[in-house]
């Protein structure tokens, strides 16, 4: 199968053409061997590592699909090898004299959640 296709199809990426482009860029390897092309092939066992985001996902092919199923579906075509990476931690907003903004807010609020009191 195109390895264009399967990272569509297993949901990767929102359209086909978005998972062509990181392809062509020279974003995506195939068991430690770089890919250029959208049409290599690749088949269940092979391990593909790809930037997505900010993040670099590495995942282990378990069967091939014919189709863009539901997310439940494509989440059983592989195995998620990813590292996990600690988040950073949150910034304290800015102090000044205004009033928090809705990002200061949220930053606030996930200080909170992470030192219960």
């Amino acid at each position: 199968m195109r390895a264009d296709k399967w990272l569509w199809h297993a949901r990767f990426f929102k359209t086909r053409g978005l998972a062509t482009k990181v392809i062509a860029a020279g974003h995506l390897r195939v068991n430690s061997e770089k890919v250029g092309k959208p049409a290599h092939p690749i088949g269940p066992g092979d391990v593909l590592t790809f930037a997505q985001g900010h993040t670099i996902r590495v995942v282990k092919l378990l069967s091939l699909s014919n189709r863009r199923g539901p997310a439940p579906e494509a989440q059983a075509l592989y195995e998620d090898l990813t590292p996990e990476t600690p988040r950073p931690p949150p910034v304290a907003p800015r102090v000044d004299n205004r009033r928090p903004t809705k990002r200061d807010r949220r930053v606030l609020d996930r200080m909170r959640d992470r030192d219960p009191e």
